[in-house]
């Protein structure tokens, strides 16, 4: 089988998935839609990144396509719904890069405390500036942490050990880690924070989250972080407030619209302004996570090919099967309605099949069992279940 890495993941994941068997293609960037539909024929595996969307379209043309994996925390670049009524599976990274994360969040904090971008950029204009002017310590100012999942309450362990006070806002019912204090509202998070970082996944809902009518209620002077999505936040009204001194220094690591390729032309009405880090999306650009993202998400999609092990995947009924030592195993992902199972069953059973192992699970619309049996299914019982009008796909596998 044959897979295709795209946007420069780790060769970690080479290494696995040919120590698994695949035949492995790297491309450093991104594809478009027609570039996906040129290349896809033929691949069972994917990997990408934030950058390529695979869109429905995509995965209709996609007929060998078993699996995407995408080599970083969100999944939002993939129709999910189109993937699932395929039946090809999707994983995920969801906690490999959280802490590189949150290292780039506390040092930009610290960073624009003390207003570092300025004084750098002077010092290589030549300009010595050594002035105390708009600088301050972050001890005992008050970070609010907009979204609250794995990166916001790792960010919220480190900040307090710094000695900021931390309170947040999540729309779910969240469990709040050490002193930090939740709050009812955004509005009550933006009144009291001195320091805005935003942790928001990439849902629809959240596009535009953040614009004029969220910056006006942020406390003057106050700092503004995103290293969660780029649609989430109006950039245009993070400028107009920057060059007030409303807002009085902001990082962002994500943006609405980010070039494809390595070394394309970066545009944004940010740049240029003062005390305004701007990074290319790195948040989890380190060596130890991207190592750990190949690593996780390789042995996901192996698994998932080789043993037909769901688990952990976004869009397929998760099942964690273990691993295969012996005889023959049968992965049905079928239409969810009453009777499925014991109809499997039933036609194992008129077929002699001895059941050893049986993991099931369902999800929304679709059900899934894997099935081992001590001896590989006649083609008869096969064709039997193949020709179910419940069937989305039937696979086998060996050891």
């Amino acid at each position: 089988m044959k897979a295709l890495l795209l946007e420069n993941i780790h060769p970690i994941a080479v290494e696995i998935l040919e120590g698994r068997g695949f035949e492995v293609e790297l491309r450093s960037g991104s594809l478009s839609e027609d570039e996906l539909m040129a290349a896809l024929p033929g691949v069972s595996l994917l990997g990408i990144r934030s950058n390529t969307t695979i869109t429905a379209a995509v995965l209709e043309k996609a007929q060998d396509l078993l699996a995407i994996g995408c080599f970083c925390i969100g999944t939002n670049q993939v129709d999910l719904v189109a993937a699932a009524e395929q039946g090809v599976a999707v994983f995920n990274a969801p906690y490999s890069n959280t802490r590189s994360v949150v290292e780039l969040v506390i040092g930009e904090i610290i960073a624009l405390a003390r207003r570092l971008p300025e004084k750098t950029s002077r010092m290589h204009e030549g300009v010595w500036d050594k002035s105390a002017k708009g600088s301050h310590e972050i001890r005992g100012r008050t970070l609010g942490i907009v979204g609250y999942g794995n990166i916001g309450t790792q960010l919220s362990n480190l900040a307090e050990a710094l000695g900021l006070r931390v309170i947040f806002f999540d729309t779910a019912d969240r469990l709040a880690h050490g002193n930090a204090r939740r709050v009812g509202s955004l509005d009550e998070l933006l009144g009291q924070a001195d320091v805005v970082s935003l942790h928001v996944d990439g849902r629809p809902g959240n596009a535009g989250l953040f614009g004029a009518e969220q910056f006006a209620k942020m406390k003057p002077r106050s700092v503004f972080i995103n290293a969660s999505r780029g649609m989430v936040v109006d950039d245009r009204s993070l400028r107009d407030n920057i060059l007030s001194g409303h807002i009085a220094g902001a990082a962002l690591d994500v943006f609405p619209v980010e070039p494809k390729r390595q070394g394309d032309e970066f545009e944004s009405v940010l740049r240029g302004l003062d005390n305004v880090i701007l990074t290319p999306h790195v948040g989890g650009s380190t060596q130890e996570a991207q190592e750990e993202i190949g690593y996780f998400v390789a042995g996901k999609l192996a698994g998932f090919a080789l043993q037909g092990s769901t688990a952990l995947s976004v869009d397929l009924p998760a099942v964690q099967a273990p691993e295969l030592g012996s005889g023959s195993r049968v992965g049905y992902l079928h239409i969810n309605v009453p009777g499925v199972l014991a109809a499997v069953n039933q036609l194992l059973a008129d077929h002699g099949a001895n059941i050893e192992g049986q993991y099931l699970a369902t999800r929304g619309e679709q059900g899934y069992v894997v099935t081992d049996v001590a001896e590989a299914l006649p083609d008869a019982a096969l064709a039997d279940l193949q020709g179910s009008p419940h069937t989305i796909w039937l696979r086998t596998w060996r050891p």
